[in-house]
């Protein structure tokens, strides 16, 4: 399905609680487009390589700390940083395969007790995604999964409380939710099936704005 011209690009983010596999699925669907001869481009955050990114690195390491609001805030900055960026490869035709977007954000900052809607205020005015596939996973799959417990929030009882809030912004208009247990191949298919249905519609589409 070879693109057409003067269509923008798809906006698609992956969220879901961490180690369901997200990044990996991402790259392998960024691969997929280009082979199908669609432009397609893998990004993700928090973005590390940023000013901001780096220390939102030192703390998601534990090397550093912030206030519950201020970790917010460095988050919220960070995809502010990458605005403009997003926005012009989306009118140039690129499909962007996003890991991660203001969702996590607001998800987590709220699982730690920070108010929804202050959470989701500075994150106004960003770019509004086509299309959000949560990933979910019992926390039985979740405990099975390699490396989980290496960063500040991989714990149980703390990730439990982050799909909670996810499902206080769910939005079925543009809202997925696939169960991630299953084999990489199975749900790349899956997840295939839907960003290629999105990419076909989304090309006549003005770009819209969160909340």
């Amino acid at each position: 399905m070879p693109e057409s011209e003067g269509k923008r690009g798809a906006f698609i983010v992956l969220e879901g609680c961490d180690r369901t596999g997200k990044t990996s699925q991402c790259k392998t669907l960024v691969n997929k487009l280009e082979e199908a001869n669609i432009k397609a481009r893998y990004m993700n955050f928090p973005d590390r390589s940023t000013q901001s990114g780096q220390l939102i690195n030192g703390y998601l390491t534990r090397k550093d700390d912030f206030t519950d609001e201020g970790i917010h805030l460095l988050f919220t900055l960070n995809r502010w940083e990458r605005m403009k960026e997003m926005e012009k490869a989306l009118k140039n035709g690129v499909n962007l395969i996003v890991d991660r977007y203001s969702y996590s954000g607001v998800a987590f900052s709220s699982a730690k007790g920070l108010d929804l809607e202050w959470c989701k205020a500075p994150e106004a005015g960003l770019l509004k995604p086509d299309l959000v596939i949560l990933l979910t996973l019992s926390p039985e799959a979740l405990a099975r999964r390699g490396g989980f417990g290496d960063e500040r929030y991989e714990v149980p009882a703390f990730q439990k409380k982050v799909i909670e809030k996810y499902g206080l912004l769910k939005d079925d208009r543009y809202w997925k939710a696939i169960d991630a247990d299953k084999t990489f191949d199975d749900l790349t298919v899956e997840l295939y099936e839907e960003v290629l249905r999105t990419v076909e519609n989304a090309g006549d589409k003005p770009l819209e704005k969160l909340w």
